[in-house]
């Protein structure tokens, strides 16, 4: 199977905005290269400097239609499309890439995301068996690795009573993580059927099919709020979900944001704040997640 590269020209400031853009539309890989031949000398300590023309490479499965995607990238930027370029990549080299970048993770103290190629380093961990897919998270992403990290500290055995909201769920990675974790049962909720699928997919390598629900926002009907809500999802998305997590959570329940740029968080407390109580910040890089309690 071939897989399908999308490239385009951005410029420095715009770069975390592209990058989660195409993490959070499914992209395996994402690359960032120099767009017009300029040369980066040794930069001062704690400083990531890109080039004023940079390109940025989003690798996706040759299952996406390309066209949907762009006009999701549009969508989700708010933007006039950058230019850019569609190619495709054989099968052969996405191989030797991901087994080479995508290796065993470890979140918090007791959780392990394993690609199925490897065996566990600590088999008596809480492993989660994951491989890159079609659909976002895998952890390597600073915004899904402070979720996964939130859950290691905050889920304890006594836990199976709680049911979650995985809230785009993208991979299922929270929902699993969840389950795994203690969890009774998971409700995994996304706007692509090809994040639900994938989902479905883990969940039976994962053996926690029996724990999870899937639906497309519209069909999700909760009979009753939930104890803890996530959602992995952009700042803009979120503030206009505010409302409706707060229906969604019970009182002095747990929510849980992320997606979210340093730049990003007064502005998403201010949008929750009529609902819940923002008790905890954690910071990834450029990347924060939010903790509330549901007033």
């Amino acid at each position: 199977m071939d897989w399908i590269q999308i490239t385009l020209a951005i410029t420095p400031e715009d770069e975390p905005l592209y990058s989660t853009i195409f993490d959070q539309l499914g992209a395996l890989s994402i690359t960032l290269q120099d767009g017009a031949d300029q040369a980066l000398f040794e930069p001062a300590p704690g400083t990531t400097p890109l080039w004023q023309h940079t390109r940025i490479t989003g690798l996706f499965s040759n299952a996406v239609n390309t066209d949907k995607l762009l006009q999701q990238i549009q969508q989700q930027s708010a933007k006039p499309l950058p230019s850019y370029q569609i190619e495709t990549l054989a099968d052969e080299e996405w191989t030797t890439t991901w087994l080479k970048d995508f290796k065993p993770m470890h979140f918090g103290n007791r959780l392990w995301i394993c690609p199925s190629v490897y065996s566990p380093p600590d088999p008596s961990a809480v492993n989660i068996i994951l491989d890159p897919g079609v659909a976002f998270g895998t952890g390597t992403h600073p915004t899904t690795a402070l979720c996964l990290q939130w859950l290691d500290q905050h889920l304890q055995h006594n836990s199976s009573a709680i049911e979650m909201i995985d809230y785009g769920c993208g991979s299922g990675i929270l929902a699993i993580a969840g389950i795994k974790l203690g969890v009774s049962r998971a409700f995994a909720i996304d706007i692509d059927p090809q994040a639900l699928e994938s989902t479905q997919n883990n969940a039976i390598k994962n053996g926690v099919t029996e724990n999870i629900v899937t639906c497309l926002p519209e069909h999700y009907l909760p009979s009753h709020p939930v104890p803890l809500l996530l959602a992995n999802i952009l700042a803009n998305p979120l503030v206009q979900l505010a409302e409706t997590f707060a229906n969604y959570v019970q009182t002095e329940g747990n929510i849980v944001l992320s997606g979210v740029l340093e730049d990003q968080a007064e502005r998403i407390q201010d949008a929750y704040q009529p609902w819940f109580t923002i008790m905890h910040i954690t910071q990834q890089d450029e990347w924060i997640c939010l903790e509330g309690i549901r007033k």
